[in-house]
């Protein structure tokens, strides 16, 4: 009997752990580099991301996300002479570097499953028209996986379910890949997740193991200049696993100045998404920029009834004087 109540309370659990086995996030626009590793450097500044996500508050077990990323693009440097009396070399951005890098450090729960790591990519950038970049992207990810049994009780905590490396947690590796078309116009990109498809042995045989699903993200936005200063973006966002459970988010932004936005989005079959953001610009070179963005998730299941809804938040600073040609890319 015991085997049987915790046959069904790790199923049921699991259920719901497969169907969201990655984060998700509302506010990806804002940061793709989560998402895509081709991201790394390609509008020419060095950001750093924080991302915070409560989903679902006020229910048990509910996911909760946060990162911090940076992602960097190692621009080629020149000199010209400057003017005056005493002409010193001062060292200029140029376009012709062509490598970015970047990482991010999450730490990710989803019921009883406990997941904390790090990434570290790396990403290739290259022109293939006067305004249209073309971005590679590769990376390596570590972390370390854990079940919480801690986390609920048990008739028999003694009954062998679950082996002692998942009690204390286990190290996986993974890799991801990523391939980014950007434009002043538009931006198209496609990734693949969990590339490894690594399997977490859970207990004894009489129990699943745990298997990471190789996960694919394609996605694009469109920008029509409505005005002068305004934009508006509609955008898309399909997920889907090897399990093929997909996903899709329909998005349309307003963007006014480049400095003020607002959206709203549908997550087939999951929620109703607003986000409302802004930009703040600074005169000085070295740091160039920050952003604050948040979203609002409304669930349309039937989980709606027992929470708060979800919310995510999203900080943002960027560095550095971009090149010329870079300076069309200043939107988020």
């Amino acid at each position: 009997m015991r085997k049987l109540f915790y046959l069904f309370l790790f199923f049921m659990a699991g259920q719901a752990l497969y169907a969201q086995q990655l984060p998700l996030y509302s506010q990806y626009l804002y940061n793709k580099y989560l998402i895509n590793p081709a991201i790394a450097g390609s509008d020419g500044f060095t950001s750093f991301n924080i991302t915070a996500r409560e989903q679902w508050i006020g229910y048990s077990g509910a996911p909760r996300t946060y990162s911090v990323s940076y992602q960097t693009r190692f621009l080629k440097r020149g000199y010209r002479l400057k003017d005056g009396l005493f002409r010193e070399n001062v060292y200029k951005p140029k376009t012709e570097g062509k490598v970015g890098m970047g990482g991010y450090i999450f730490s990710d729960k989803n019921g009883l499953i406990h997941r904390s790591g790090f990434m570290v990519s790396y990403s290739y950038h290259m022109w293939i028209e006067d305004y249209t970049q073309l971005s590679f992207g590769l990376d390596f990810t570590g972390y370390h996986f854990k079940i919480a049994a801690d986390e609920t009780s048990f008739e028999d905590p003694d009954e062998p379910w679950l082996n002692d490396n998942m009690r204390r947690g286990i190290f996986i590796p993974d890799a991801d890949f990523g391939i980014y078309i950007l434009n002043p116009r538009y931006s198209v990109g496609f990734s693949g997740q969990q590339l490894f498809g690594a399997v977490a042995k859970i207990g004894s045989p009489a129990y699943k193991n745990y298997w990471m699903d190789r996960h694919y993200y394609l996605f694009g936005s469109y920008n029509f200049y409505s005005g002068v200063k305004a934009e508006i973006q509609p955008s898309l966002l399909f997920k889907v696993s090897e399990q093929f459970r997909p996903q899709v988010d329909f998005g349309l932004t307003y963007i006014y100045d480049m400095k003020l936005w607002a959206g709203i989005s549908y997550r087939t079959g999951s929620a109703l998404v607003a986000n409302i953001g802004m930009k703040y610009v600074n005169s000085r070179v070295k740091l160039r920029s920050m952003y604050f963005g948040y979203s609002f998730d409304y669930a349309l299941n039937q989980i709606h009834r027992a929470t708060y809804g979800t919310h995510e938040l999203t900080v943002a600073v960027r560095f550095g004087d971009p090149a010329k040609r870079f300076r069309w890319l200043d939107r988020y």
